[in-house]
């Protein structure tokens, strides 16, 4: 049975010159445990799997899971790829069109998010779509997700997040990789997803000028 989620007490922060040998051997273990996850999720089901059996597989304890973790669904939910996105986002000119630099810079990233992750994108994918339990909260993550990119169009554009044409526009943006992406699951990742994207997010920066 899996293990009940327990309050995690955090850990006081690093020194400054700890910060950075700190923060690679969390993202480490967060890498492990999700990892291994997967692999489970591939051999035997998603809702066959239990926290205690994820944890075991990656030598972790499940408090440790938790810290990272809340719940199982978190595993399917968590998105690194905001973080690399908005990243790549600010190196690009800064009069291009922002809609020009989301596509530019989502080809640029396929490489990366696609080399190492293709089989748990598709994975997280097909169980976004297909699990009750993790459907459920595939909402709160579109809209963190759209918080995110209101943010990077909010940067760029120095205009509030919250003015209704940037939230308006990270919504048609959030809702057009949604359908992209559930399009290459339901066909098993054969076309070429960076090609889907570029095509339907070309199409939105019709629209969408900023």
């Amino acid at each position: 049975m899996c293990t009940e989620k327990t309050p995690v007490v955090t850990a006081p922060q690093p020194a400054p010159a700890e910060g950075g040998l700190r923060a690679r051997k969390k993202q480490r273990t967060r890498d492990s445990i999700r990892r291994h996850a997967y692999q489970l999720f591939a051999e035997q089901g998603y809702e066959a799997t239990t926290v205690d059996q994820i944890a075991a597989a990656a030598e972790v304890s499940p408090s440790t899971f938790f810290r990272y973790f809340p719940a199982k669904e978190d595993l399917v939910h968590a998105d690194d790829y905001n973080p690399m996105l908005a990243e790549a986002l600010r190196s690009r000119p800064a009069d291009e069109p922002v809609m020009d630099s989301i596509r530019l810079t989502l080809a640029e990233s396929f490489d990366r998010i696609l080399g190492g992750d293709r089989e748990e994108l598709l994975l997280r994918t097909r169980l976004t779509l297909t699990d009750p339990a993790v459907r459920a909260g595939a909402m709160d993550e579109q809209l963190r997700s759209q918080a995110d990119v209101a943010a990077m169009i909010g940067e760029r554009t120095g205009r509030p997040a919250d003015d209704l044409d940037v939230t308006a526009a990270a919504a048609a943006i959030i809702a057009v990789s949604m359908a992209v992406v559930h399009h290459w699951a339901e066909r098993d990742g054969a076309p070429d997803l960076a090609d889907l994207y570029d095509r339907q997010f070309a199409r939105l920066a019709e629209g969408l000028r900023f």
